[in-house]
């Protein structure tokens, strides 16, 4: 007579279960403020930039810092780490400056213009 064959069971290893890593978001550094957003809604014309000067981090009033354009006719810039109100102008080709007084922003907040030239 044959034995029967020897049942065997295998043991599965256990998985372990991955942890989540939490999503809240990383701390700020010390010192560290929200940025400012500057947007301007104007059509410059094909071929044309948008331009922004004035007085805040990284900004001066004898060069501009191109703005983004991110749609038709809507052009943005964001300044870091402003600690005093944001003063600005715009400039088609870092030429031409919008008529009319200064822009300013608070420190985190965020704008948009309608500039005329």
């Amino acid at each position: 007579m044959n034995k029967p064959a020897k049942k065997t069971t295998a043991v599965k290893p256990k998985l372990k279960t991955p942890v989540k890593k939490s999503g809240a978001p990383a701390k700020k550094k010390t010192g560290e403020s929200a940025a400012t957003f500057i947007s301007a809604q104007i059509d410059v014309g094909f071929g044309n930039h948008l331009y922004l000067r004035g007085e805040g981090p990284g900004l001066t009033w004898d060069h501009g810092i191109a703005m983004d354009c991110t749609g038709a006719g809507l052009w943005t810039a964001s300044v870091k780490n402003a600690k005093v109100p944001v003063t600005f102008k715009l400039l088609v080709n870092d030429v031409s400056w919008n008529t009319g007084n200064d822009y300013v922003v608070a420190p985190g907040q965020s704008i948009t213009v309608t500039p005329s030239f």
